[in-house]
């Protein structure tokens, strides 16, 4: 480990990694419920507030996993410690208060507002001031440090994170502006900056595990962003089919949803391209293996499958199915979990000053992880290819249709069990120490 400094990503890694595991404990309780609704007691734990849970710990991990990212990778790119390592703890701690200050309250009924909005108004205040501290924090260090292309795109996407969260406190009684300025936060979120930052590390990453020039990276880096926010900002456009907003956003969101595609390919044959060129065998073989396999999966899960539900026409039927569901798991599981999950393997070992003898463990877990996500998502496809037919096309009662389901419901519930092994061989191939240890500032990572 080259700066000091990049310990403070360590409790920010550890803490997305245990919500992690709380989003996947709801995420199968959910499950069940959808084989069995009446499992449990919806005087004791009702669907809503399961679902609520689960989608919110998957916003909360993924921020803590990009913030911690941030405060590894920044020494780095800008050749300086970090401006203030006590405030980024203390920003840790606030952020993983307001957290758990959440998911409480949810459990006993304190929960309101638009879907993953759900926070009190004392937690999106406390949110934005985390923002405002974790900001303040890289921006100095990188404006007093070295400048890249990295850096600066990194930058460029949080602070388009903490912007367009806030129209959050934007709650207007016209339910079609409500909905218009709610998809500011959720979709110029996942299909706008955080394409930024998720690119951002991936090239941190590709350059450190492959050696390629810095030059040659930056070049695929300018024109993915470009694509990405190019398709993105306007893509936007999709979510306003049907829901009162005028009718060119139907051309608008079907010509630039069809792009949305473009920048995920172009992340596959860049990661794929870096690797070839560097012919180098990096001894974290697990970090280069995640890297890649979230370049693939992103372009399956964002790009093929939400290109096959966006266009107009088609959307016209299966919006609200089970497809939507297929597209977010693996979407989200493979843009923004798994470049999460490599910048652990990457960063942990020298972090905990132990090289990662579990490395081939940590591989398991990838396949098992990635096929349980991939296991899911198909069950949930088939699941809305079938509902589209029954409720939009042969015009069945939606309750009449759910029973209909339940086979996909059970291997999809499959899928979940699945990907909780994936993650318990993770966690002990990350955190759980190996039989020798290397000193913490060699740096070296070698294999088992």
């Amino acid at each position: 480990m080259k700066y000091q400094s990049q310990r403070v990503a360590l409790p920010y890694f550890v803490g997305a990694l245990t919500i992690f595991t709380l989003q996947l404990v709801f995420g199968l309780i959910g499950a069940a419920m959808y084989v069995d609704p009446l499992l449990i007691s919806p005087n004791i734990l009702p669907f809503s507030v399961v679902r609520m849970i689960h989608t919110n710990a998957l916003i909360v991990w993924l921020l803590l996993g990009f913030f911690g990212s941030t405060f590894y990778l920044l020494p780095e790119e800008t050749e300086r410690e970090l401006h203030s390592p006590r405030l980024a703890l203390v920003q840790f701690w606030v952020f993983f208060a307001a957290a758990a200050f959440t998911v409480v309250g949810y459990l006993f009924g304190n929960y309101g507002g638009r879907s993953y909005l759900e926070q009190p108004m004392v937690v999106k205040v406390g949110i934005v001031l985390v923002a405002l501290m974790f900001l303040y924090n890289c921006s100095v260090t990188a404006l007093r440090g070295r400048r890249t292309v990295i850096t600066g795109i990194l930058l460029l996407g949080l602070w388009g994170i903490a912007v367009f969260f806030l129209f959050a406190f934007y709650d207007p009684a016209n339910v079609v502006i409500d909905k218009m300025f709610w998809w500011w936060v959720v979709h110029l979120w996942v299909e706008g900056v955080w394409e930024l930052v998720m690119a951002s590390i991936l090239a941190f990453l590709l350059i450190k595990l492959t050696g390629v020039d810095r030059e040659v990276v930056e070049k695929w880096l300018y024109v993915i962003i470009g694509t990405a926010l190019f398709s993105g900002i306007l893509g936007t456009g999709h979510h306003y089919y049907w829901i009162g907003a005028p009718a060119y956003w139907q051309w608008i969101g079907t010509i630039f949803s069809a792009v949305e595609p473009l920048p995920f390919f172009a992340m596959v044959i860049f990661a794929f391209a870096m690797v070839w060129k560097g012919r180098r065998t990096h001894p974290n073989g697990a970090a280069l293996l995640w890297s890649l396999g979230c370049a693939v999966t992103a372009f399956f899960g964002a790009g093929l499958l939400g290109f096959l539900h966006t266009l107009a026409p088609i959307n016209y039927y299966t919006h609200g199915t089970q497809l939507t569901a297929a597209h977010g798991h693996l979407s989200f599981y493979g843009a923004y979990a798994m470049v999460n999950l490599a910048m652990f393997t990457y960063a942990m070992p020298p972090l905990l000053g132990r090289a990662p003898y579990r490395q081939r463990l940590n591989i398991v877990s990838f396949w098992i992880l990635t096929g349980g996500v991939a296991l899911m998502s198909a069950a949930l496809m088939f699941a809305g290819l079938l509902q589209t037919h029954l409720e939009r096309v042969l015009g069945q009662p939606y309750m009449d249709v759910q029973p209909q389901l339940t086979l996909f419901y059970w291997i999809r519930l499959i899928g979940g069990v699945i990907t909780a092994s994936g993650l318990v061989l993770y966690l002990v191939a990350i955190l759980v120490p190996g039989r020798r240890k290397v000193p913490v500032a060699s740096g070296l990572v070698p294999a088992e």
